[in-house]
């Protein structure tokens, strides 16, 4: 398990409803915070293999959010 410590912050912007989304998922998967439930969350993204790639022509930053499925 790594060591160092996180010295970088992100900030992203999310709705309710998104907000909403992550913390459901975060009690479902009993995870601690807020914080690791995202990054185990980008995780699981990074290493999926069975994902589309995005369609990312002429679409901005607010075309993209998170949805229950």
């Amino acid at each position: 398990m790594p060591t160092s410590k996180r010295t970088e912050k992100l900030q992203i912007m999310l709705d309710d409803e998104e907000l909403k989304v992550i913390d459901d998922w975060r009690f479902e998967h009993r995870m601690p915070t807020r914080a690791a439930a995202i990054r185990e969350l980008i995780r699981r993204g990074l290493i999926a293999e069975d994902v589309a790639e995005p369609d990312t022509e002429g679409k901005s930053t607010t075309d993209f959010r998170v949805e229950s499925e």
